[in-house]
């Protein structure tokens, strides 16, 4: 071999082997592990549909989803590091969260409107909130430390007409006089099936309980340290979330039903409906700014009421239990629908 041949023929080689190493380092992606707060459900669909239709590894990630459950704590499994991201119930988490020094944040909110409603019976003739009051109302212990506290505070309720609900429909549908705490996207679904007849709906988001729901939770120290990492966790979530509620769904869904057998088409398909009909997701700033959004003065607005309820304390520092610096940016908004 010749002298002028050897730089030829090393540099063949080199680019051989570079051809060959290039696939092996583009597809390196990084591990993220994201825990939810139930087991798996439409509620919780653009996070598995993410997973499900490769868009979480467009985004260079290979993300494990967690399911909760009633003997799960995902939320421990974050602070404690085994979690990267927890999706967490609703703002009022946030808040308790700073007032106990725990060190995490919301970065986004997928749930414009919290979906908690009363359901009530269909000759009750209820048709505002405060036609509420006369009823026997079934709340959670839950609900009573939190959304029933702003019902007081607010509209005049009385503790007095409250009696336990124990996630059992049968003393709401035995009472025509009475309503019941639930989900609009599960529990009039559960009541119709069981009873035979369509509860009427009041949704609380509509009547000024401002909380903003499932939202994207982690360690400040992950947001100093990667903030990349939770930038592209939150738009491919949010790109899912758009896929989910107006695109083909299918992948999404058969996570859903592989990781909750007991989870049927039919609620799944009246989930979705759900969260449509009542904007529970796709409302609000999420109209401009995209799903996700969060604005300081609602935040700041429904601390307000939670303080003058006396759920939260005036003192505490509500504005670390969130941050703006990875929404309200558009990301998803070409997936809309035009007449959405």
């Amino acid at each position: 071999m010749s002298p002028a041949f050897l730089p030829r023929a090393l540099t063949a080689i080199l680019l051989a082997l570079t051809a060959a190493v290039a696939p092996a380092m583009a597809e390196t992606l990084d591990k993220v592990s994201f825990g939810t707060n139930w087991v798996a459900e439409a509620e919780h669909g653009g996070f598995f549909q993410a997973a499900a239709d490769g868009t979480y590894k467009r985004y260079g990630l290979d993300v494990t989803i967690v399911p909760g459950g009633p003997n799960d704590n995902n939320r421990m499994l974050l602070i404690s590091g085994k979690l990267d991201f927890f999706m967490a119930a609703n703002t009022l988490m946030s808040f308790d969260a700073v007032a106990n020094n725990v060190p995490v944040v919301a970065v986004a909110a997928i749930f414009q409107k919290d979906p908690q409603v009363f359901l009530t019976h269909a000759d009750s003739k209820v048709a505002k909130l405060e036609d509420l009051k006369p009823l026997t109302l079934f709340v959670s212990k839950e609900g009573i430390s939190s959304y029933f506290q702003w019902l007081k505070s607010e509209y005049g309720f009385s503790e007095s007409k409250v009696r336990p609900y124990t996630f059992n429909s049968q003393p709401f549908i035995a009472n025509r006089l009475s309503a019941m705490q639930g989900y609009v996207t599960s529990e009039p679904y559960a009541v119709e099936k069981a009873a035979n007849f369509k509860p009427g709906v009041i949704l609380l988001a509509d009547h000024g309980y401002s909380a903003y729901s499932t939202l994207i939770e982690t360690r400040r120290d992950l947001v100093d340290k990667k903030p990349d990492l939770v930038q592209r966790f939150v738009d491919a979530s949010i790109v899912g979330w758009y896929t989910y509620l107006y695109g083909d769904n299918a992948p999404g869904n058969a996570m859903i039903k592989k990781l909750n057998p007991e989870m049927t088409d039919e609620l799944i398909a009246y989930s979705i409906a759900k969260m449509k009909e009542y904007g529970i997701v796709d409302s609000g700033d999420a109209v401009k700014d995209g799903i996700g959004a969060m604005s300081d003065a609602r935040v700041g607005s429904f601390f307000d009421k939670m303080a003058r309820a006396g759920v939260v304390k005036r003192d505490i520092d509500f504005r670390k239990a969130y941050t703006l610096r990875f929404i309200n940016k558009g990301v998803g908004l070409d997936l809309r629908p035009k007449n959405q």
